[in-house]
């Protein structure tokens, strides 16, 4: 029951609509404009540039903190591994939006900061390139989430963390479907467009 606690508390702290709530200052929903996603690309272009960074590193900190603060109280690994899923998992599926959440890709990138440093920062350089080369928020993220297990393999990180990263990577990869459908059919929006 102690282990659990933690647990439900990542959630609910993964669950915080950070976007939602920051969009609603200026009287916009990025749920109801855009893509519809809850995410700092969807709410840079329906409220703002601001508002966008700050969502961006609002849902990166619903990772990392209670990661990083499981990793510090030295918890055991698989604890902090379920710690780190649960903030995920809140943001895709967070309680207080009906379970209608984000794609999840920078809370994941949060966790990954608190338990692997190297790999989230090889894995941004990554994103940036792909972004730089093509314009595709998407693409970028994909590449980034789907190249950290291949990372943390790498450099040796505990196997219960490769097993989190395959987990991850496999819900982001199904959140971006519909971005994938349209990048194969030459479709999607590039960063700057009005939609996402």
């Amino acid at each position: 029951m102690q282990d659990v606690i933690p647990i439900i508390a990542a959630y609910l702290i993964g669950s915080i609509p950070v976007g939602v709530l920051l969009s609603k200052l200026k009287g916009k929903d990025p749920r109801t404009a855009g893509s519809g996603n809850i995410g700092a690309t969807n709410v840079m272009r329906t409220a703002g540039k601001a508002f966008g960074i700050i969502t961006l590193l609002g849902d990166i900190c619903k990772g990392f903190v209670p990661t990083v603060l499981a990793v510090r109280a030295d918890m055991s690994e698989p604890l902090v591994a379920a710690i780190g899923f649960a903030a995920f998992l809140g943001h895709l599926f967070p309680v207080f939006l009906k379970f209608r959440g984000g794609k999840g890709v920078a809370t994941a990138l949060g966790v990954y900061l608190a338990v692997s440093p190297v790999a989230i920062l090889i894995s941004a350089i990554l994103f940036v390139v792909v972004l730089l080369k093509w314009r595709y928020v998407s693409a970028g993220s994909l590449v980034g989430a789907l190249s950290v297990p291949l990372l943390l393999y790498l450099l040796e990180a505990p196997g219960i963390y490769i097993v989190l990263s395959l987990v991850i990577a496999v819900l982001v990869i199904v959140k971006h479907l519909a971005n994938i459908k349209r990048l194969m059919a030459g479709t999607e929006h590039k960063l700057g467009s009005s939609h996402q």
